[in-house]
């Protein structure tokens, strides 16, 4: 079978409302996403590091516990594991505190091997981070230099606006890279101070990869694709108990799609069809809205079970 890759930050969500703590659960951008794609049968490895102590032993217990590979987390024995504090407002968004131990802020690992079409989940800052690009661009240059299919979300936070400079040069490699980018109007209004998806298609994203898929919370997504082709697609109702993982799901849904329907590298190059399309997006929202409804960063167990057994109906009728 095919696998997923995810590369990037784990952390430990402590969650608040009304400035009470309601629960704690590991996460991290590509983190959610894979533990997502493991429930939901997909073979997943996680690429990242953690802490020698209690919070780092959860982290990798959770992946395992959820069907992805962890072999590949890097404990460092004398640091701390990442925290972040997720304050829910009274529409159940997230404001965040950040706490890691910067004597840590590199990375040492080995990684999977990569074949043609395995995918490969990179974010956030963790993406972008100039103390550990080397290791990071050098993993993703391997991976798309062995056929797979590369998926960047750009998810950048406002508690790093003051670098947007400094990881310009970062950003527009992942750019360059990636054969799809999905990005949220928070991410490009931190970025370029624009919120037109056309104008940042046109204006910064384009040029690097036609493949962009544009959300905005509860607005209907934006996709821009080859040849003009563009669409929008209503998002899903959902009573929304928390939106944090929201997007990490939508990307886990939109990879979980690609799988389901085989979508190949070559046939990403060669520019995907509207019913292709249509099948990832909806992936990506039923993703998403099953993480909203409760405090977790990835979707449930039981909706994890249910798309397994219709991915692997889908996979054995390919095989027939």
């Amino acid at each position: 079978m095919r696998k997923v890759i995810g590369i990037g930050e784990t952390v430990l969500d402590i969650i608040f409302r009304d400035e009470q703590p309601i629960g704690a659960i590991p996460g991290g951008s590509a983190y959610n996403a894979i533990v997502s794609l493991g429930r939901s049968g997909v073979k997943a490895s996680m690429i990242s590091e953690t802490g020698n102590d209690r919070v780092g032993k959860m982290i990798i217990r959770f992946l395992e516990e959820n069907g992805v590979d962890a072999s590949f987390i890097h404990v460092y024995p004398e640091s701390r594991s990442p925290l972040s504090l997720a304050f829910l407002n009274e529409k159940n968004d997230a404001e965040y505190i950040f706490y890691k131990d910067h004597d840590s802020d590199r990375i040492e690992y080995s990684y999977p091997d990569v074949h043609t079409d395995d995918i490969v989940l990179f974010s956030s800052y963790f993406a972008l981070n100039p103390v550990i690009r080397p290791q990071v661009y050098g993993f993703l240059d391997y991976a798309r230099q062995h056929g797979a299919i590369l998926y960047y979300d750009v998810n950048f936070r406002a508690s790093h606006k003051d670098e947007v400079v400094k990881i310009t040069p970062n950003l527009l490699e992942n750019l360059e890279l990636a054969d799809i980018v999905r990005g949220s109007s928070e991410d490009f209004d931190i970025l370029f101070k624009q919120n037109d998806p056309d104008a940042i298609y046109r204006s910064q994203i384009s040029f690097y990869t036609k493949k962009f898929i544009y959300t905005r919370a509860s607005e209907p997504v934006e996709l821009r694709a080859d040849g003009g082709f563009q669409k929008q697609y209503p998002v899903l109702p959902v009573e929304t108990v928390s939106t944090i993982g929201a997007g990490d799901n939508f990307n886990a849904g939109i990879v979980y799609g690609m799988i389901k329907e085989g979508i190949t590298r070559q046939e990403i190059e060669g520019g995907l069809s509207e019913s292709q399309w249509d099948h990832v997006i909806q992936c990506g929202m039923q993703f998403s809205a099953e993480c909203c409804r409760s405090i977790n960063n990835s979707v449930s167990v039981e909706f994890g079970n249910k798309r397994k057994k219709e991915l692997e109906a889908a996979l054995a009728a390919m095989e027939e």
